[in-house]
């Protein structure tokens, strides 16, 4: 049986009066806060979109306004632009708790992809874990989304995350500085915080949203415990109680916290996601609260 979609028409719907947001300004392209996103007149035309309450009125198209009774605006492409690249984690640590932690993280892709495409932003988004994998490149419109989704939804979990050959291939591969946003656990045996280091400092602006489940936080188990690492297939026995469960769960704490000193210190932007929460009350609000969209 085919996957259903992982996001629905009415949530797409509310997510058009959205704009990913930047905050550096990048030499040559349009940048710094999104200031440029529209184009006036001669500029070449692309799509339409829901007029929304602040709306440029010269934009409008008054001719399909005049035929449907409804306001329509006009969208144009505006070159160059900042690049926006998207890399969502596809190892196997991602497939904890019945995969939903993986369910969750392609939604969030989705959804942020969805936005870009309705600005008229192009959005290269490739999956990682020990290496970089076979990307898309989606633009053009919403109408472009269709691919987006089937790419998402045929994309499997294997191996382990290995950050530091991932940054390296992404450096490789992409020169152009722009909007970097990674979905992830972060979950690495190796050091995260030096790779992420390495992309900020070679100028991309780094956008961290560390997805995880509620077990990846506040571990629910007492008692002997016997546990396989999902990516190594290790083993490790230990005794697990109450106050080794609390020590487990400022670990994980200060681990975030790191994460987001990598990002603000670089001038990027960090937001921590639980599963637990649902994905309309993560965009709305931990995401626009964070400026990650506008």
């Amino acid at each position: 049986m085919p996957p259903g979609p992982l996001l629905e028409r009415q949530f797409l719907e509310k997510l058009e009066r959205l704009t990913i947001h930047w905050q550096k300004s990048f030499n040559g392209l349009v940048g710094g806060h999104n200031s440029s996103r529209f184009a006036g007149g001669g500029q070449e035309f692309l799509d339409h979109r829901h007029f929304h309450h602040g709306d440029d009125l010269r934009a409008v198209n008054w001719r399909a306004y005049l035929r449907l009774e409804k306001l329509f605006l006009k969208m144009f492409q505006v070159e160059p632009r900042v690049p926006v690249r998207m890399l969502v984690d596809t190892s196997e640590s991602m497939n904890s708790e019945g995969g939903l932690k993986y369910v969750y993280a392609r939604k969030l892709a989705a959804a942020l992809c969805y936005v870009g495409l309705v600005r008229l932003d192009t959005i290269t988004l490739q999956p990682f874990s020990s290496r970089l994998g076979e990307g898309i490149r989606c633009g053009g419109g919403r109408h472009r989304f269709s691919p987006v989704m089937e790419y998402l939804n045929g994309l499997q979990t294997e191996g382990r995350t290995n950050f530091l050959e991932v940054a390296r291939q992404f450096i490789s591969a992409h020169a152009q500085r722009g909007l970097l946003i990674i979905i992830s656990d972060f979950l690495d045996d190796s050091d995260c915080e030096r790779p992420l280091q390495h992309l900020a400092e070679f100028g991309h602006e780094l956008l961290l949203a560390q997805v995880w489940s509620e077990e990846d936080r506040i571990p629910p188990w007492v008692g002997d415990l016997d546990l396989v690492d999902a990516e190594t297939e290790t083993r490790l026995r230990l005794q697990f109680d109450e106050s080794a469960r609390q020590q487990y769960t400022r670990a994980f704490d200060a681990y975030a916290g790191s994460l987001q000193q990598v990002a603000m210190r670089n001038g990027g932007r960090y937001v921590g996601i639980s599963t637990a929460m649902p994905i309309e009350d993560i965009i709305f609000g931990s995401l626009v609260r964070s400026r990650v969209i506008a």
